[in-house]
């Protein structure tokens, strides 16, 4: 038998069309897998799960698409910090301590500040925003976020007219993330939107998930949202957002710039170098539907990208 070590593993085998093709993804679609696993899996991975984040106003841009199951939720994740499966991240998040937590925010901004969580979470009114979510791998999700958006944070540092792009780090706890003891990125996980884009009325912060707050697996204590493109831009975990004035090299871009672009708009026209994302399987269901451009998000967002050639900057 041939072994491998971590370090002989590229960043672009480790999502292969095959992995959501297999056995386990076609149980986790039909619900068994993971309502099976659902109650072990949460008492321990999603630690501060249980607190009410209070009542919520009801956000205007969320789709009247039924959410998935809090269980589909919390125990199909990609959090690579934890590992590379689907289920390591419900098994192994309940190592992170989410309190306390500091969030600086730094760069090009007129007052740069670093915000405690519990600061954060009373930045602005919280919202429950459903939101469809659209992996790169071709599998999908509807999503309860409970969040704020992340323009009321830049108002508050006031970002220079010198910034172009957010920088958005996440944590890297070797002691309490096991994921990044393995070079399969470069550590700390960057991800980038324009300033425009994070300026965006999607755009948002989430610190919740179906009233509570965030579990560990789904990115506590606070992560970045933008529907309209792939679920990696999501960084979880955020400790540092920056402002700066040239595009970050984030960090899938930077492992395989070929397969990850900066953009990551959802794009059916636009397929991944291995696989089709003509189609999607929404998480519960079986058959496959079809994408829709910027995940169904188009009439909100497409006024953005006007001009560029979506099929160069993907």
């Amino acid at each position: 038998m041939l072994i491998r070590k971590p370090s002989d593993i590229l960043p672009s085998e480790i999502t292969p069309e095959a992995t959501y093709r297999d056995r386990r993804t076609f149980l986790a679609a039909a619900g068994g897998l993971l309502a099976a696993a659902a109650l072990p899996l949460k008492a321990k991975g999603a630690q501060g799960s249980g607190a009410n984040l209070g009542p919520l106003q009801k956000s205007p841009l969320s789709t009247s698409e039924t959410p998935n199951t809090y269980a589909q939720v919390t125990q199909y994740n990609n959090f690579y910090e934890f590992g590379t499966g689907k289920d390591d991240p419900a098994r192994e998040a309940w190592r992170l301590k989410p309190r306390p937590w500091e969030v600086k925010v730094t760069g090009l901004c007129a007052k740069p500040r670093t915000f405690g969580i519990e600061e954060l979470l009373k930045l602005a009114p919280l919202e429950e925003r459903i939101y469809r979510m659209r992996c790169v791998e071709g599998w999908s999700m509807v999503i309860p976020w409970v969040g704020f958006p992340i323009k009321a944070l830049l108002d508050k540092v006031q970002p220079l007219g010198s910034a172009r792009f957010v920088a958005f780090f996440s944590a890297d706890r070797p002691d309490q993330m096991p994921g990044v003891r393995l070079p399969v990125l470069d550590w700390p996980y960057l991800e980038g939107l324009r300033l425009d884009e994070a300026n965006h009325p999607l755009a948002i912060l989430a610190v919740g998930l179906y009233g509570q707050i965030l579990p560990n697996q789904n990115g506590a204590p606070i992560r970045l949202v933008a529907p309209w493109k792939y679920g990696f831009k999501g960084g979880k975990s955020i400790v540092e957002i920056r402002l700066v004035k040239d595009q970050p090299w984030t960090s899938w871009a930077k492992a395989n710039p070929n397969e990850y672009g900066f953009y990551a708009n959802v794009n059916p026209n636009h397929d991944h170098p291995r696989w089709s994302q003509k189609t999607e399987r929404r998480i519960g269901e079986l058959l496959r539907r079809p994408t829709q451009m910027f995940n169904g998000y188009g009439d909100q967002v497409a006024h953005l990208y006007r001009g560029m050639d979506l099929d160069t900057y993907f």
